[in-house]
């Protein structure tokens, strides 16, 4: 379906890209029922009332997560095909039928394909196509705009827990999905239908609202060109530093998952109870909220891989405070670090797939990119739980687990932009 040539829905006195953020924020936010901070307070609700053991709720929870990670793949070809104006229509739908699901589960088949719903839908394609819709919109204020899309998610981080704790205390776990749904099928879905453009091509308007240059103009980004070349996704996985890359991408989903996942338990064998866990989730997201803005500037000024490269060093440093944090104000200081670092990683690991690949088939490679990072959160859980049933505790595998971002870090230093020129002599 074209739409080549039509008016923009509203004429805002600036440029209708922002609008489009907006909307995509508002996704990311939405994405936030499917999310393991979201997820995680229904738990103990489920464990209560069907009276299952935790391992076989993990279990079920881990083994939907790398279902949905595999259909993924999926998900950005479709993209591709369809546009995201439509995928965004589609996937906020069947994502509010995924949680009308989940608030008449019943038995374990039921829960498992409530969690693959909610995942495939919510964590993985409510962040997927936010993340190739903006990037088609803006090229010198990509990283800005990532920036401001990104408030969604942080803000969907640090509200969704205690709301849903309150929810659920005052309405019950199942009414708390069905309000979800409604919320997201109402708010979401029309916003997505009667806002989202895929292009600005198709209102007339161009990449950052100005149609070229100013004469003699400089352009200060080093990532991208007015005229950036679009790779297939074949092309993609002929360099180097597309695998490189895609390395970098499971690090934290793998480390971060992992440690919110286990979290409370962690706190708990340092003599720090539930509040304090808690606390630091909050902490994080509040933290990494404006920090994205500085990312975003900087990922605009200076070439991504050294951005890329020193969020991996903050990782690094983040585990070192980890492992001997057992007072309130080590907490506190790892909470802290740790949102600086995921503001950093929000923008970073999203900006570079379209700067160094272009926008046309941003969908493909994202979503290939996506799909590791959903399998990484869904394996990253399990050492940690390994570990602690064979020793009693975390330290052997937090050290461990260093060995990924220490990794990561020497990679991103090795993955420069990759020139079209090179690969297509």
């Amino acid at each position: 379906m074209s739409e080549k040539g039509e008016k923009a829905p509203i004429q805002p006195p600036f440029f209708y890209g922002w609008i489009i953020v907006f909307v995509a924020g508002l996704g990311v936010f939405f994405s936030g029922p499917g999310q393991t901070y979201s997820v995680s307070i229904f738990i103990d609700y489920y464990i209560e009332d069907f009276d299952y053991s935790r391992s076989l709720v993990s279990g079920i929870y881990s083994g939907a997560t790398l279902c949905a990670g595999l259909a993924l793949f999926m998900m950005g070809r479709l993209v591709d095909r369809f546009g995201q104006r439509a995928m965004m229509v589609a996937i906020g739908s069947l994502l509010s039928l995924a949680l009308f699901w989940n608030a008449f589960l019943i038995g374990p088949i039921m829960m498992f394909l409530g969690f693959f719903m909610i995942r495939l839908f919510g964590q993985g394609s409510m962040t997927l196509i936010p993340n190739t819709l903006v990037p088609q919109w803006f090229i010198r204020k990509r990283g800005r705009a990532l920036s401001v899309m990104a408030i969604g998610g942080f803000a969907s981080s640090a509200l969704l827990p205690p709301l849903n704790a309150w929810l659920i205390e005052e309405f019950g776990w199942r009414m708390t999905w069905g309000i979800w749904g409604t919320v997201i099928l109402v708010l979401f879905v029309p916003s997505a239908y009667f806002f989202v453009r895929n292009q600005p091509k198709q209102i007339g308007e161009v990449p950052d609202g100005n149609p070229k240059p100013i004469k003699g103009q400089v352009n200060k980004n080093p990532n991208v060109d007015v005229n950036e070349k679009s790779w297939t996704l074949k092309e993609a996985m002929a360099t180097r530093a597309f695998w490189f890359i895609l390395f970098c991408v499971v690090v934290p989903a793998l480390v971060n998952t992992a440690i919110t996942f286990h979290m409370v338990s962690i706190m708990d064998l340092r003599g720090l109870d539930t509040a304090v866990a808690a606390m630091v989730l909050t902490l994080m997201a509040v933290v990494g909220f404006p920090v994205t803005f500085i990312s975003g500037y900087l990922v605009d000024r200076f070439q991504v891989h050294y951005i890329l490269a020193i969020t991996f060093f903050g990782h690094i440093f983040t585990l070192l405070i980890l492992l001997f944090t057992d007072t309130w104000w080590l907490a506190v200081g790892f909470g802290v670090v740790w949102g600086m670092v995921s503001g950093f990683e929000r923008i970073v690991l999203n900006i570079v797939w379209p700067n160094y690949f272009g926008r046309e088939h941003l969908g493909s490679i994202k979503g290939l990119a996506q799909t590791v990072m959903v399998i990484g959160s869904a394996l990253g859980p399990l050492p940690f739980g390994i570990f602690y049933d064979w020793l009693g505790g975390y330290q052997e595998v937090i050290l461990l687990t260093l060995l990924f971002p220490v990794t990561a870090g020497i990679l991103a230093l090795l993955s420069p932009q990759p020139k079209y020129e090179d690969y297509h002599a």
